[in-house]
C-alpha cells in the first residue's frame, strides 16, 4: 500500500470512532470553533487529554470567546491555569489573545503561516490550529504521530535525533481532502491504538501498511535516547501569616521568567546545593523569628526536583517587600502555582 493511501483507511476509522472532545467537531457538523481549537491546543502543550478536559469549560465559561480572553487581566488568565504547569503556555496565551483581537480584528489567523506569527505559537500549534480549525493541508506531529510514523516507516533512529525525519514522512501522507480531520485522526490513532509498548496491532486500520509490524520491531520503536538524571533543587519558604485573622502575605514573582506573573511565598532562589551556603534569613519578608517544619515539601517540575524547607512566623506588621495580605479563603482563586498550594497547605490546612 503506498504511502498517502494511509488517509482513506484513517479518515474511515476516526468517522467511526473518533473521540468526543468539547473543542473538536464531529464528522459532518459544522467546523470547529477556531478559539476553542486554539485554547485547546495551548493547553494540550505538555498536558495530557485527560488533565484539559477538567480545564476547558471553565475556560470557556469565563473567556468564551478570544475578545473575552483579551480583555480580561492576565492574573484572571493564570488563577484559572493554576495546577495546569508550565505558566509560560497562559501568559502567551493572553498575548497571542491581545495580538488577535488588535492585528487581526478578533478573528483567528487561518493559515499556518499568520498563525506562526501569534505569540507563543510554534510550528506544531500553527499546523494543528490551521489544520483543525481551517483544513489547510498543513503537516501536524506531535509525539503521538512520532511514534506512528516510526512503527510505519521503521525508523530506529533515537528520538529527538529522528523528529527532522519524522516530520519528512509525516508531510508525504497529509492528504488535500479532510486534512483537520486526518491529523486529528492520526492523533487519536498514537493514543489509542499505536501506543507506547506493546501496540493494538489488531485493531488497527492501517496496519497493512506499517513495516515495524512486518518486521516484527513494533514494540521496540520509537527509540530514545537515555534520559538524563533530574537533579534536586534546594530552597526555604518563608510563610507569613497575620496574627489576628490569619491572612497570608504573597508577592508576585517576575513577569518573565519560571512561573512568571503568579504569587507566591517569599523564599529563597531554588539551587542545586544546601540553602545554608546562600544565607536564607536574608530571603525573609521581615527580620522575624520563623520556625521551620519537620518535613520539606517536594514538588516536580519538567527539568528538575524541588526540595522546599517551610518556615513559618505570625506577625501584624506590614512586611516591607511588595506583596498584600490575601485572606485564607480566598487562596484556591487565586493565581497560585502547585508548589505553592503545596506549601501552604504543608502549613496550615486550607
Amino acid at each position: 500500500m503506498p504511502p498517502s493511501s494511509i488517509a482513506a483507511p484513517l479518515l474511515a476509522w476516526y468517522d467511526a470512532h473518533q473521540r468526543v472532545l468539547p473543542w473538536r467537531a464531529r464528522h459532518g457538523t459544522a467546523k470547529a470553533n477556531p478559539y476553542y481549537v486554539l485554547l485547546s491546543e495551548f493547553m494540550l502543550q505538555q498536558t495530557t487529554v485527560a488533565t484539559v478536559l477538567g480545564y476547558f469549560p471553565r475556560f470557556i465559561e469565563r473567556f468564551p470567546d478570544v475578545n473575552a480572553l483579551a480583555a480580561s487581566p492576565l492574573e484572571d488568565v493564570l488563577s484559572l491555569w493554576a495546577g495546569l504547569g508550565y505558566y509560560a503556555r497562559a501568559r502567551n496565551l493572553h498575548k497571542a489573545a491581545v495580538a488577535v483581537v488588535e492585528h487581526h480584528h478578533g478573528r483567528i489567523p487561518n493559515t499556518e503561516a499568520l498563525l506562526r506569527q501569534l505569540p507563543g505559537v510554534g510550528a506544531y500549534t500553527a499546523a494543528a490550529i490551521a489544520a483543525i480549525a481551517f483544513d489547510e493541508a498543513a503537516t501536524v506531529v506531535d509525539s503521538n504521530v512520532e511514534r506512528v510514523m516510526a512503527r510505519l516507516h521503521n525508523i530506529d533512529t533515537p528520538l529527538p535525533t529522528a523528529k527532522k525525519q519524522l516530520t519528512q514522512l509525516a508531510a508525504t501522507h497529509t492528504p488535500q481532502r479532510r486534512p483537520g480531520c486526518y491529523a486529528q485522526a492520526l492523533m487519536d490513532l498514537g493514543s489509542r491504538v499505536c501506543v507506547s509498548g506493546v501496540p493494538r496491532c489488531g485493531v488497527c486500520p492501517i496496519i497493512t501498511s506499517c513495516a515495524a509490524q512486518a518486521l516484527g520491531t513494533a514494540a521496540t520503536l520509537p527509540r530514545k535516547k537515555p534520559k538524563t538524571l533530574r537533579p534536586t533543587r534546594h530552597g526555604t519558604a518563608f510563610v507569613l501569616f497575620r496574627a489576628h485573622d490569619d491572612a497570608v502575605w504573597l508577592r508576585p514573582r517576575p513577569a518573565s521568567g519560571m512561573l512568571g506573573g503568579m504569587l507566591e511565598v517569599p523564599g529563597t532562589p531554588w539551587l542545586e546545593h544546601d540553602t545554608a551556603d546562600m544565607a536564607p534569613a536574608a530571603y525573609m519578608p521581615m527580620a522575624i523569628p520563623f520556625t521551620p517544619l519537620n518535613k520539606p515539601v517536594e514538588h516536580i517540575f519538567s527539568h528538575f526536583r524541588a526540595v522546599i524547607t517551610v518556615s513559618t512566623a505570625r506577625t501584624d506588621e506590614i512586611p516591607p517587600d511588595a506583596g498584600a495580605w490575601y485572606a485564607l479563603d480566598t487562596v484556591p482563586t487565586l493565581a497560585l502555582p502547585t508548589v505553592m498550594k503545596k506549601i501552604l497547605k504543608r502549613s496550615i490546612a486550607l
